[in-house]
């Protein structure tokens, strides 16, 4: 039994509370971070084994560099219709963000979800993937239906949750699904996608299928149990799977800290499990699809899944619900020292010579004419609060194949208080 008198020459416990270094009016400085010139990363054979790589989880992948050239192994020689491909569909992207946004201001819908400052983690990811490839994204990456060519006019249906809304209303808006797309659908509750994605992958190898999945979540994300069952999965089972952790420093709230971030990376989290990890500039489109073809070719040829840890920034609100200057420096966006992914993409462009600051022009005017005009389409079929839903009766079908007796009965007594209260 330990003498309880030794105990009053220890000193008393004190529990670690995580602090933003930058609060609203502060002087943001990012020169502590370790920003690794680009082009100075090696990349290592598809078959290399995850612990023969662990340094990489400290380590950045970069391509485009200060003066707008991609250099080192790991640029991905795009051309250059590809590399104008990927910024269209950016900016059209980050258009529609600012659009919707400005619907739900207006009382057109209840809620939005912008992604600026990432679409590159989205967008240059997707275009790295085939189109039959599953994807399960979180709440913000839909870039990856804008890549695959889902029609803007059946996103709007849903975010006005309008009578042409293919989910009938069901879903909270932007959380979007398209099977024909093989885009999972988005849920609100935090990485329940991270395990579907794990148990998508070992089924497609169970059944000898030659087709792989990628899974989106924040970094806040990863403190979740879900996360850590579906690394467990991915790891014992070798699951074909891309996870990206789209570190972007903020939760709604919450800075990266309180998920972990103080003691190390996220991409560190992939050599716990014995992964192949990879950390990469978000903000670089280039880097993003290098990083990504480089774990699909090992996913599709049986070397297993990898983890890549996308850093970038949160350039705007969480959501409309959120305020950001209650809890963060205004200056952040400004001193971001990995720059805009559309800016970036859009220099690479003029050095190479194949763009210039007018053709920018002209294609930021074409995606906001796009936008609009999806915008007033959709509204045709009815706004928030417009009354032009789905049926009333909706609501009852789809969770049976066949009806049973009992919601047979709610609906007609609901159809008949319906009647009742409003007769027209």
């Amino acid at each position: 039994m330990v003498d309880d008198s030794r105990k009053s020459n220890l000193p008393p416990l004190t529990l670690h509370i995580p602090e933003p270094k930058f609060r609203p009016g502060d002087v943001v400085d990012y020169s502590d971070l370790d920003i690794p010139a680009a082009g100075a990363q090696a990349r290592p054979d598809i078959h290399t084994a995850p612990k023969d790589m662990r340094d990489m989880v400290y380590d950045m992948v970069r391509v485009l560099d200060d003066d707008h050239q991609a250099v080192g192994p790991w640029d991905p020689k795009l051309d250059d219709e590809t590399l104008l491909t990927m910024l269209r569909t950016m900016v059209q992207v980050r258009t529609f963000d600012d659009r919707l946004h400005r619907q739900q201001r207006q009382g057109k819908t209840s809620f939005y979800m912008k992604c600026t400052g990432e679409e590159a983690t989205s967008v240059a990811a997707a275009m790295a993937l085939h189109g039959d490839d599953m994807c399960f994204p979180s709440y913000r990456q839909q870039g990856i239906l804008f890549v695959r060519g889902y029609p803007m006019i059946e996103m709007v249906n849903q975010i006005f949750s309008n009578k042409a809304d293919k989910l009938k209303g069901r879903q909270l808006p932007i959380m979007y699904s398209s099977s024909e797309l093989n885009f999972f659908t988005v849920s609100g509750n935090l990485t329940t996608q991270y395990p579907q994605a794990v148990g998508w992958a070992m089924a497609s190898a169970s059944k000898g299928d030659s087709r792989i999945a990628a899974v989106w979540c924040g970094e806040g994300s990863t403190a979740e149990g879900d996360f850590h069952a579906a690394m467990t999965f991915a790891a014992v089972y070798n699951a074909p799977v891309i996870m990206n952790i789209v570190n972007n420093q903020w939760a709604i709230s919450s800075f990266s800290g309180f998920a972990g971030a103080e003691r190390t990376t996220f991409a560190a989290r992939g050599a716990g499990y014995g992964i192949a990890a990879l950390r990469v500039d978000g903000n670089d489109p280039l880097a993003v699809y290098a990083a990504t073809s480089w774990a699909a070719e090992r996913a599709r040829t049986n070397q297993g899944p990898t983890l890549i840890e996308h850093f970038t920034y949160r350039a705007e609100a969480h959501s409309t619900s959120d305020d950001p200057t209650a809890y963060r420096s205004a200056q952040e966006r400004e001193e971001w020292p990995l720059g805009d992914p559309i800016n970036r993409l859009n220099k690479h462009l003029i050095q190479r010579g194949v763009w210039s600051d007018e053709q920018q022009e002209q294609l930021d005017a074409e995606c906001l004419a796009a936008v609009k005009e999806a915008v007033t389409e959709a509204a045709k079929n009815g706004i928030l609060g417009h009354g032009l839903h789905q049926p009333f009766e909706t609501m009852f079908q789809d969770v049976f194949e066949e009806m049973p007796w009992h919601l047979k009965e709610q609906a007609a007594q609901a159809n008949k208080e319906r009647e009742i209260k409003w007769p027209s």
